[in-house]
């Protein structure tokens, strides 16, 4: 028995990580709202804490005794003034304490040292968009439909058409600035990996936006979420997964999954023409006058030489 109750209390630390608070580690913004959430759990400990302390304080010391008349109390303003003032002064501290950390939450920093070498400035989509101050981010396109995640990456040109894609998994480079335009195409979904920050809805014909810098020390390490809106028989299915990498293995991730969807698009179109020819999938042409088998004298396979057709 000794020995459960003593791995149980080792394990607990473990098992009950991040079980009260929001989870944090995997960026900036994400630990800012792990520490606003703490400060305001302190907060509310305390008042808790203080106000049940007073409460079995006075069940006990004015309970009902037999014979005893209660004092009648008609107020008392001293008490009353200090208490509202109390309840205003913890209003104040919890409501500056935010303020301060909204900006880290919400204005991405720039890119590390270690990062992507970021070269263009990216024009914001609309003014909800917040970029780093060197206005320098890789600029991601989130968006959601039943029910799977689309990622769409930027390269130099104005054409989207033919912007490297990917579906379910996303994969950055670390201590690069990453700043998403999210949308949805089909319902509202919602796009949330906690470790990454907060939740952002993806809805039909509106962007919203948010940003994550994932540590240099994270590289390989996957970062997990779900779609935190319900959007279907499927929603349970509709997971998110975040992948981060070396810059160097980002640019190699881009470089195969643009040789992997030329390939796609030249077998597609093959197969078109084919389609189009009135030939099946795969068939190979024959040509005119000749068999198949490449027999001339025997246009139809098994019919005697001469034969009409």
């Amino acid at each position: 028995m000794l020995a459960a109750i003593s791995g149980v209390l080792l394990a607990a630390p473990v098992a009950g990580a991040d079980l009260l608070t929001p989870e944090d580690g995997g960026s900036p913004n994400a630990d800012s709202i792990d520490e606003l959430y703490k400060y305001t759990l302190a907060v509310a400990l305390i008042v808790f804490f203080g106000v049940e302390g007073v409460l079995l304080y006075s069940l006990r010391k004015f309970r009902a005794r037999k014979g005893a008349v209660a004092a009648q109390i008609r107020g008392n303003t001293r008490l009353e003034i200090g208490w509202t003032v109390g309840a205003a002064l913890v209003l104040v501290v919890l409501a500056t304490v935010t303020f301060l950390k909204l900006d880290e939450i919400r204005n991405p920093p720039k890119s590390g040292e270690n990062g992507l070498a970021l070269t263009e400035v990216v024009r914001a989509s609309d003014n909800e968009q917040r970029l780093p101050p060197d206005g320098k981010s890789l600029n991601i396109e989130v968006n959601g439909l039943q029910y799977v995640w689309r990622y769409t990456y930027p390269d130099r040109d104005e054409n989207v058409l033919n912007n490297v894609f990917a579906y379910e998994e996303l994969v950055v480079p670390v201590d690069t600035t990453v700043t998403l335009e999210i949308r949805g195409q089909d319902v509202i979904h919602s796009w949330w990996i906690p470790a990454l920050g907060g939740k952002k809805d993806a809805t039909p014909g509106y962007t919203n936006h948010t940003w994550f810098k994932i540590p240099a020390s994270k590289a390989g390490q996957i970062f997990r979420g779900q779609c935190a809106e319900l959007c279907g028989r499927n929603h349970a299915n509709m997971v998110a997964s975040v992948r981060a990498v070396t810059p160097q293995e980002f640019e190699r991730y881009l470089a195969q999954r643009r040789n992997d969807i030329r390939a796609a698009n030249l077998a597609a179109e093959r197969q078109r023409r084919e389609q189009e020819q009135g030939r099946q999938p795969g068939e190979q042409q024959t040509p005119r006058g000749e068999s198949p088998g490449g027999d001339s004298g025997n246009p139809v396979p098994g019919a005697p030489a001469g034969s009409a057709q």
